[in-house]
């Protein structure tokens, strides 16, 4: 199993309407490719921002590459993450899931 792990950074007065875009953006796209196992979003505020951590789970790296493209490094975004973020990262990390409880 695969792990896409990707960071964000909101302003922490907009960490809540972001959950809600998340669950209509990426974690709805990420259900509707076979392969993928779940997801989890982290949000942890510090002051005045939220930092964002979402780990999908994938069956294989050909599953995520039917989610994310040939180039499976570089981040998705969407077109009203910018009203949202305040950077874009420009990559992600994948790691093989060597425990799972």
């Amino acid at each position: 199993m695969i792990a896409r792990i990707w960071r964000g950074r909101t302003p922490a007065a907009r960490a809540d309407a972001y959950v809600s875009y998340l669950l209509e953006t990426g974690v709805k796209d990420y259900a509707a490719v076979p392969g993928n196992r779940g997801v989890r979003v982290l949000r942890r505020l510090a002051g005045d921002e939220a930092e964002f951590l979402v780990v999908s789970f994938w069956d294989s790296h050909d599953a995520v590459r039917a989610f994310a493209g040939p180039t499976i490094d570089d981040a998705v975004y969407y077109p009203a993450d910018d009203e949202y973020l305040l950077a874009r990262e420009p990559g992600v990390a994948h790691y093989e899931v060597v425990v799972d409880r």
